[in-house]
């Protein structure tokens, strides 16, 4: 069975930093690319990072770039979203994605002073 567990998120005031972390297991990690997305309220959802298995390639969003940084660690089978200096446009669900198919729960992200 796939599971890729969000942690990490929550309420933070403009300019400051999360980290969000997505534990996977069921599938083998280390081949497979990775992703984190967003869904603000109303609104579709969208790819704000991606990582490649071969040589962790990475691809960003333009809203996003400068700012957050997407790795992964494939002995603990985890990718991250390390997300600076952050705005209340980033306010969204982020979801942790395996292969473009696989999806985690989704966790909330509230950008507010």
């Amino acid at each position: 069975q796939v599971r890729l567990v969000e942690s990490g998120g929550g309420l933070v005031q403009p300019g400051g930093s999360l980290r969000l972390s997505c534990v996977a297991s069921g599938f083998t990690f280390s081949p497979s690319n990775m992703a984190w997305f967003r869904q603000a309220h109303g609104k579709e959802r969208e790819l704000v990072a991606s990582i490649a298995s071969v040589g962790s390639s990475t691809n960003y969003a333009d809203s996003v770039k400068g700012r957050f940084t997407i790795s992964r660690d494939n002995a603990k089978k985890t990718v991250y979203l390390q997300m600076n200096n952050l705005k209340s446009e980033d306010t969204a669900v982020y979801y942790c994605n395996a292969r473009r198919y696989f999806w985690g729960q989704g966790i909330q992200v509230t950008v507010s002073s």
